[in-house]
């Protein structure tokens, strides 16, 4: 910016040197005088020298900001704090941030180079990392220092870093057994993957019901593209009498679609999702779905950033429970 005034013509104009004034901008004044620092406090004003934030912080022993990184990818199409289940994430971690009386900053990227980036600018107290696969978090163990917690992580065990994982396989298996009690006999597991998370759901489904009575439709991870399959897959979908879609997302897109090409949810097709989002309770039907606790994972990441701040060897696994939560959009199937 044309015409700012620096830390150096400060010091000059005042007879000091950079360190000096540098100590009494960030707070640093136990060994200068008083009359020193007013000199400085004075001119600065006069001068309106506007300080970095980032030097500031970067000059702290403690920034008191919390990072939360949030993989941009691909199937969020450019909206991935407009997806609904990253949203909530983010929500209940602001919530649990502000309760600490700790600041929240917040990035999207793909680039893990980005996320040192971005920790190391602010002087982080830690960060919370949220779509990374196993590679990144690797490699940012080996070169960030700050603790760090994982929502979600597939990986091999790692001291230094904490997984807060939910029970994935468990709330596949509730979904089996409660559209087998409700009489379905043929179920299809629609996701965008087979593997880590998406999988777990699958496979727990698969472990409740019959023998070969769970299918998967493999989707694409843009929108259009899902659109298209289920218009050239139309007559396959009309097959099963449940459809479980490993994400609210996805479930609820294919009931909006099923219901435009007039076939009915849950009469004809009954849906059952996973994560409970809010809008899950505000379509119509309700959407049956698997809850997990998005206040809970938050306030454990607060407490596991603060654990591992202390122990920084002390990383481990957390396992958190899931719920089925029976709305309308699942039926009985008789006889």
């Amino acid at each position: 910016m044309p015409g700012r005034v620096r830390i150096v013509d400060i010091a000059e104009e005042l007879g000091l040197s950079t360190a000096t004034v540098s100590n009494v901008i960030h707070g640093k004044t136990k060994k200068i005088s008083d009359e020193t620092v007013k000199r400085v406090q004075e001119l600065i004003e006069k001068r309106g020298y506007i300080p970095s934030m980032a030097g500031i912080l970067l000059a702290q022993n403690s920034s008191g900001i919390i990072g939360v990184v949030v993989n941009d990818h691909q199937k969020y199409e450019g909206r991935t704090l407009e997806d609904a289940f990253i949203a909530a994430a983010v929500n209940a971690l602001a919530v649990e941030i502000e309760k600490a009386g700790l600041f929240l900053m917040i990035k999207t990227t793909r680039e893990r180079d980005e996320i040192l980036r971005f920790a190391s600018m602010w002087n982080m107290e830690g960060l919370v990392l949220i779509g990374f696969c196993e590679e990144d978090y690797a490699s940012l163990r080996e070169k960030m220092h700050i603790p760090f917690v994982i929502y979600e992580g597939f990986f091999s065990k790692n001291e230094r870093v904490s997984n807060l994982l939910i029970d994935n396989f468990d709330g596949g298996r509730q979904v089996g057994t409660y559209l087998r009690e409700m009489g379905h006999a043929r179920v299809l597991c629609i996701s965008d993957n087979d593997i880590c998370m998406d999988g777990e759901r699958m496979a727990g489904c698969r472990a409740v019901m019959p023998k070969g009575a769970v299918d998967f439709l493999c989707v694409p991870m843009e929108r259009a593209g899902r659109l298209r399959l289920y218009e050239a897959e139309l007559e396959h979908l009309r097959s099963y009498t449940a459809i479980f879609a490993v994400s609210d997302v996805y479930a609820i897109e294919l009931m909006y679609f099923l219901q435009g090409h007039g076939i009915r949810v849950p009469e004809d097709i009954s849906i059952v999702g996973f994560d409970n989002i809010s809008q899950s309770a505000q379509v119509y039907p309700g959407l049956t779905t698997v809850g997990q606790d998005v206040k809970e994972r938050a306030r454990l990441a607060l407490t596991e950033l603060s654990r591992l701040k202390k122990d920084p060897a002390g990383g481990r696994e957390l396992l958190l429970p899931v719920t089925l939560v029976v709305r309308e959009s699942v039926r009985r199937i008789v006889g």
